[in-house]
């Protein structure tokens, strides 16, 4: 695996090549995102990682100067799992200068849910991931689902845009208790560790409710909610959406999602089951 820390010397490295899979991450990887790598293999003549820590999708008092940073081990994992070329360049070299136009995705769909808990939080992202896609000029691009909103953001943007550009969506992969698997997932005591997999056994509950007959959305995430803080979780949702808009649904729609997000102790955590 060949590293580059320029984008001229990653422009170089993927000259010529007709299909390229990009996986773009933040660094910490885990299970999830070695699992895109090996997506990627299937999809790309040539599989390209990055691991770029985005400063522009993190608000003031977030985590951004504490993410976990283990890039040593990222990059044996990311050979072992068959990539080609990675691409980790310093914020000096993708930032040169203050970033002074962005990507605004649409409020209808970025200022919900994590958008509102978290403004501009999909600006950044939407900014960071046009930029690399202008630097590596993929075929193929693949986000995990666990993040379904800004999977949603993306698909979003490169169909506006017409961007030639096919986004795949990676599946979720869990700890054998349920545990979405999460770089921040590191931040978590022993004790909220044991805790943390209410959040999935909480979203299945609502799933079955759904899949049983209930239709009273709103009940169900009430429901949801307070369980969770009976459990000492601070919920900033848990919400049934359109998996298409992640607008409100009806009561006769098909297509949803659950999607929640919560702290435990002061680890925020995120999921969404697919109904």
């Amino acid at each position: 695996m060949q590293v580059h820390d320029t984008i001229a010397g990653l422009r170089a490295a993927r000259k010529g090549t007709a299909r390229v899979a990009l996986v773009p991450t933040m660094g910490n990887l885990h299970d999830g995102h070695i699992a895109l790598m090996k997506q990627a293999r299937s999809q790309g003549d040539l599989v390209i990682a990055s691991i770029f820590v985005n400063r522009l999708q993190f608000r003031p008092g977030e985590d951004f100067e504490a993410y976990p940073r283990t890039f040593e081990a990222d990059c044996e994992r990311l050979e072992a799992a068959g990539v080609d070329h990675l691409f980790a360049p310093t914020e000096a070299e993708m930032y040169p200068q203050p970033q002074t136009y962005h990507i605004e995705p649409s409020p209808e769909q970025a200022g919900i849910l994590d958008g509102e808990f978290r403004p501009g939080h999909f600006r950044g992202v939407a900014t960071v991931v046009m930029k690399l896609f202008q630097i590596v000029q993929p075929t193929v691009a693949l986000f995990g689902k666990k993040d379904f909103q800004q999977l949603m953001v993306i698909r979003n943007m490169v169909r506006d845009f017409a961007l030639p550009i096919e986004i795949i969506g990676g599946e979720t992969i869990r700890a054998a208790d349920g545990l979405a698997l999460s770089s921040r997932n590191g931040y978590l005591s022993e004790a909220e560790r044991a805790e943390a997999p209410r959040l999935f056994a909480v979203l299945t509950k609502v799933i079955e409710a759904v899949h049983a007959g209930s239709r009273d959305f709103t009940l169900l995430e009430q429901g949801a909610i307070a369980e969770l803080q009976a459990h000492g979780w601070s919920p900033d949702y848990v919400a049934l959406r359109k998996k298409l808009d992640l607008q409100l649904p009806s009561a006769h729609d098909s297509g949803l999602v659950v999607l929640a997000a919560a702290r435990l102790g002061s680890t925020r955590l995120i999921d969404n089951l697919e109904v």
